[in-house]
């Protein structure tokens, strides 16, 4: 390597995404990974036109195609009244080549990202490795690196912050992570049952004011996949009672069949958070994704956001680095990524929540006939499906200087 590579804390998709942008772009880059292997990580598992676009501009874009599970309707369902409105992705058409979300499971697009680096002379990944800490100057980062229960040094030109919502790199720049933490945990299982059958499309949100739910079909194992469903549990329900099978199964029971027993190949709990890092840059020190930004997902607009991020991030350190350009690009970062994250990101998954917990009847009733008004009239749902889908979002980052 010529120069001081840029090195990426944290092998997650955000991560390896940024470091195959950079790249492909002739950037020296180096990520560092604490596990052992690329994680298995189950939460994350939809893809907006926008990201599938950004996604298509990297050698790994038509792989991820086929991999995935294209979903060109979503719903909003009540669990009394049933179907409320139903969205058709085909409306935004004449605005993406990619007019459907796309669904796979998101350690598919690390291990996509992970193989294409491989063939890069200017690209490492290291497994077992941790930035444990960092200094940084006006020439370079020095990044302290643990491995094996070694500590050792690595100089990088920038340091970017991939490493989720606990990230040391964050941390350690003393950058504050506004705004709070969701009261309850979330349960989140699969079960194999086809929802198909009952109605469902391959994504649904369900309103209640107790149980409200998301649905996501994924690819899994092949077809016909696995719906993956999200619920909310209180502060005082226990990890081990909610992930017992009696609990899982009165969960699922009680917006299907409540007489069938159904297959749950995985299940997990997890705190939901609502975040924004005070600044994404700080010298030469970059965040992005979930240690940037943390959102409910309601919406599924976490992981896209991230990729986002990674994107935007380095098309302009390739400037930044190749070109010469000046480093006043990447405070254009820092201001394009983050007013987005709030203005979109934030905004909509905070109201989508809301909006399916509502308890108050009238404001149910009113909430519900909004959603139908907006599905039937040709103008609204297009303008409506802009946002949901995150185009508009890109289009007000580009819109930033």
């Amino acid at each position: 390597m010529n120069h001081n590579p840029v090195i990426v804390s944290g092998g997650g998709p955000v991560g390896l995404v940024a470091a195959l942008a950079l790249a492909e772009k002739g950037v020296n880059v180096v990520v560092l990974e604490a596990c052992a292997e690329i994680p298995t990580d189950l939460r994350a598992g939809t893809f907006h036109p926008p990201t599938v676009e950004m996604l298509d501009t990297l050698s790994i874009g038509q792989e991820l195609l086929k991999l995935g599970i294209k979903v060109s309707e979503w719903q909003v369902r009540d669990r009394k009244q049933g179907l409320i409105a139903q969205f058709d992705l085909g409306m935004i058409a004449g605005d993406t080549s990619y007019p459907f979300r796309l669904h796979c499971e998101q350690h598919k697009l690390s291990r996509l990202a992970y193989q294409a680096l491989q063939r890069f002379p200017n690209a490492r990944v290291l497994f077992g490795h941790e930035c444990v800490s960092f200094t940084q100057d006006e020439e370079c980062v020095t990044v302290q690196v643990t491995s094996d229960g070694v500590t050792r040094n690595m100089q990088a030109s920038y340091l970017i912050g991939a490493d989720g919502v606990r990230s040391i790199v964050r941390k350690t720049a003393n950058i504050e992570f506004e705004g709070f933490t969701w009261p309850e945990r979330f349960l989140v299982f699969a079960t194999t049952f086809d929802l198909k059958s009952c109605g469902f499309t391959g994504n649904a949100y369900i309103a209640d004011p107790d149980e409200w739910a998301a649905i996501f079909v994924q690819p899994h194992n092949g077809p016909p996949g696995i719906y993956r469903i999200a619920f909310p549990i209180q502060p005082d329900q226990t990890d081990e009672e909610v992930l017992s099978d009696d609990y899982v199964q009165s969960r699922i029971q009680g917006f299907l069949l409540p007489d069938q027993t159904y297959d749950i190949p995985y299940r997990s709990v997890y705190r939901v958070h609502q975040r924004v890092a005070k600044n994404f840059r700080s010298g030469r020190i970059l965040l992005a994704g979930d240690a940037a930004h943390v959102n409910n997902p309601l919406g599924g607009m976490g992981l896209n956001s991230g990729i986002h991020d990674a994107m935007n991030l380095a098309e302009k350190l390739t400037r930044v680095l190749l070109n010469n350009e000046s480093t006043t690009l990447l405070d254009l970062y820092d201001r394009q990524r983050r007013l987005t994250n709030i203005e979109y990101v934030q905004a909509i998954t905070i109201r989508n929540k809301k909006m399916l917990e509502e308890r108050d009847p009238e404001i149910r009733a009113q909430r519900s006939q909004e959603m139908r008004d907006i599905a039937s009239d040709p103008e609204k749902h297009r303008a409506f499906l802009m946002n949901s889908s995150m185009i508009n979002s890109v289009r007000r980052a580009a819109q930033i200087e």
